[in-house]
């Protein structure tokens, strides 16, 4: 393998959760050129792990099947001389552009009738491999090879002239004391803490001498700016204020950081940040925040995970019941008193 094209997946935590296989892969063929195909959002991210090349934008969406356009990107692809594309998404959408480039090992997992895609194909054993860093970790071996351990933890570069820029590009300084917040799951509000139990941690930080600093897209703006008004002078509202590459450097400055079920999750985990992760509709078991540092916070209710975008009983008990005490207890041996 000398020059390889990563088909990215189309989300910010499981392009973040592929990093160690880039890792491994230059590791394993030193002087591989890796680049990668991936949507405009997760692009970011991507700029912030070693090893990267090219990013290509790959403009079509879910559910998007345009193949004729898929065709023309995959001839301009053809040129470049890649030897092998690794396809991360099971989708049979995302192996055809690696198919209709010619690129000659087309390695994935076997899904979605792509037998005649991906021609080094790998058939998943859901017990021997149940996290997602497992699953990609697992293409960089021989089909039907042991995967190899320990596995690293993904990694997002972010300097200390990087912060730097960021905070001076922002107009910012940076407080004593940050306590980062990440209220948005792009999944759905059964992934989402309430807002006033946000609102009431942001009291119990500032009382400690901490300002709030909220992350999150434009979507997340109006549950933190519900998050600032329910506990006044304790917040700041960046969520669609920054650029994904702003927020990995402001959450790489903070002291410690409180997320949903998120990508950005991901983010805090990939740059070394202590965090407690909440979980509701969802489960650690498959997407863990994959760190040291991280603890993970689950009612383990009688229904849940149920994996629902909205609570199908009404009450989402397993995120109301999660008190902000107990949230502020997970962060103690990390609070500067």
């Amino acid at each position: 393998m000398r020059k390889a094209l990563i088909i990215a997946p189309s989300w910010i935590g499981d392009t973040i959760m592929a990093q160690p296989l880039f890792a491994r892969l230059q590791q394993r063929h030193p002087g591989l050129q890796l680049d990668a195909l991936a949507p405009r959002w997760v692009a970011p991210v991507l700029r912030r792990m070693a090893g990267i090349g090219e990013i290509i934008d790959n403009p079509f969406g879910h559910g998007s099947l345009r193949l004729k356009e898929r065709w023309q990107l995959a001839r301009q692809l053809a040129t470049r001389g890649y030897d092998s594309a690794l396809v991360l998404p099971n989708s049979l959408k995302s192996a055809l552009i690696p198919a209709f480039a010619g690129i000659p090992r087309r390695i994935g997992f076997t899904g979605e009738a792509r037998y005649a895609l991906i021609n080094q194909r790998h058939h998943l054993d859901p017990q021997a491999l149940p996290l997602m860093l497992e699953r990609f970790m697992q293409l960089a071996e021989t089909p039907g090879a042991t995967l190899e351990r320990p596995l690293p933890y993904p990694v997002l570069q972010s300097t200390p002239e990087q912060q730097a820029q960021t905070l001076a590009t922002l107009g910012m300084r940076r407080p004593d004391k940050i306590a980062a917040f990440c209220p948005g799951a792009e999944y759905g509000p059964a992934k989402r803490w309430p807002a006033a139990h946000f609102a009431e941690l942001a009291r119990l930080l500032a009382a400690q001498g901490y300002q709030c600093w909220l992350f999150g897209s434009p979507k997340d703006h109006s549950v933190a700016e519900e998050i600032s008004q329910l506990a006044p002078g304790c917040c700041l509202n960046l969520c669609g204020t920054t650029s994904l590459d702003q927020a990995v450097d402001l959450i790489a400055l903070s002291d410690f950081v409180v997320c949903n079920d998120s990508g950005l999750m991901h983010v805090a985990a990939a740059v070394g940040r202590p965090l407690v992760a909440l979980y509701g509709s969802s489960s650690p078991g498959f997407t863990p925040p994959l760190s040291t540092q991280a603890r993970i916070l689950n009612l383990e209710l009688d229904c849940s995970p149920c994996f629902k975008r909205d609570c199908p009983l009404g009450h989402l008990d397993c995120l109301n019941k999660l008190m902000p005490a107990d949230v502020l207890a997970a962060c103690t041996n990390w609070i500067e008193r």
